[in-house]
Parts: structure tokens; C-alpha cells; sequence
């Protein structure tokens, strides 16, 4: 069976979902469905994934500790963290 690898993306300047979200805040660090935000809620739902690895997280780079301290909160270890620009 083959291993299937989730991949999360998480960029974006958040200007789309403006007040709520900012380019410093976007929205994906946002808790709108809940309590939690939701990359948290992405990283939570695709735990449960039968046969899937640790997902990727694909994220901007000015946003890169938003999002490890996202990921800790709900005790997630991403695979690999790729930050954009790359190249």
C-alpha cells in the first residue's frame, strides 16, 4: 500500500478576509470555525488519516513562527516545513 503524504497549505497575506485578518495575521492562523485556528484544525482533522505520514506544511516565511507555535499548541510534527519564495 502506498504511503500517502498530506500536504497543508498555509500561505497568504490574509488581505481577503480583511479586518479579521491582517497581512501580519492571515487567516489561516485564525480561530473561525471554533477554538482552534485553522491550520490546527486542517492538522487535526488529517491525524486521523488512515495510512498518511505527518503532513507537510507549505507556509510563508515571515509567518514561520506563527506557525510552529500553531503546531506545538496542538502537540503536531510536521514531516517537513517548506517555506515560500523558495528560489
Amino acid at each position: 500500500m502506498a504511503v500517502l503524504i498530506p500536504v497543508i497549505l498555509s500561505g497568504g497575506s490574509g488581505t481577503r478576509l480583511w479586518p479579521l485578518s491582517r497581512e501580519s495575521h492571515p487567516k489561516q492562523f485564525l480561530p473561525l470555525l471554533g477554538e482552534k485556528s485553522l491550520l490546527q484544525s486542517t492538522w487535526l482533522r488529517l491525524r486521523g488519516l488512515p495510512g498518511a505520514d505527518a503532513p507537510l506544511i507549505v507556509a510563508n516565511e515571515e509567518h514561520r513562527f506563527m506557525v510552529a507555535e500553531q503546531l506545538r499548541q496542538v502537540g503536531a510534527k510536521p514531516s517537513a516545513l517548506i517555506l515560500e519564495p523558495v528560489g
